[in-house]
């Protein structure tokens, strides 16, 4: 019997995703969570299959939320579900290893076609995330983790700290309190973390510090 995990906040879109997949396993078994910390406990459910997930869900920030699941379950293919837009976010999370982005309005045969794809070993890619990779490695979907730009020796260890603080989702107030300096410096040292990753987000730095081993959460 097959075995889906659904990770979403808002009870509509679980109710919504659980159809899709029972529509395509109409003898599934389908688990439910609402947050990340759920998300990561479940995940370790034996004989899972498939994990569809939401970007935007409380107990972590998405790519830190998103990486905890795929450590617990490498070999278990992860379709992302969001409304999210961002480009880096959602280049940083081919990058960690998803299997496939959905947006949330996606109809549901393509939901349905997008399981189908993964299950089957494929990823699945929009159209839009297919050429911000292409632009940016010229090498296909998924750069792997050596060939991102960037240098994570060139960090310095305060700036090592202040991109684990925004790992875990604090605003640059909290992580000065936290650091004992000032807002000004977190900006100043968050800057220099892109310019030695080649990041231009927080999410792109976070991610690029986690896939050279800089950083770890």
């Amino acid at each position: 019997m097959q075995s889906c995990l659904i990770c979403d906040d808002h009870p509509m879109m679980r109710e919504a995703l659980s159809g899709r997949v029972r529509l395509a396993w109409p003898n599934a078994s389908v688990l439910e969570v609402a947050n990340f910390p759920d998300a990561w406990k479940q995940a370790k459910t034996e004989g899972l299959d498939l994990i569809l997930c939401d970007l935007d869900m409380p107990g972590a920030t998405p790519i830190v939320g998103i990486t905890r699941i795929l450590r617990t379950v490498p070999d278990v293919p992860l379709l992302v579900i969001t409304a999210l837009e961002d480009d880096a976010t959602l280049l940083a999370l081919f990058d960690l290893g998803i299997a496939g982005f959905l947006p949330k309005l996606s109809t549901g045969k393509l939901i349905e076609a997008a399981i189908n794809v993964v299950l089957s070993g494929g990823l699945y890619v929009p159209g839009r995330v297919l050429e911000l990779a292409s632009e940016r490695s010229n090498i296909g979907v998924r750069a792997p983790a050596q060939s991102i730009v960037g240098n994570a020796a060139n960090l310095t260890e305060r700036q090592i700290a202040v991109l684990g603080h925004i790992a875990s989702g604090q605003t640059d107030k909290e992580i000065a309190r936290n650091l004992t300096i000032s807002p000004a410096t977190v900006k100043a040292h968050l800057m220099a973390a892109f310019h030695a990753l080649g990041a231009s987000s927080r999410a792109e730095a976070v991610a690029k510090a986690m896939a050279m081993g800089a950083l770890r959460i």
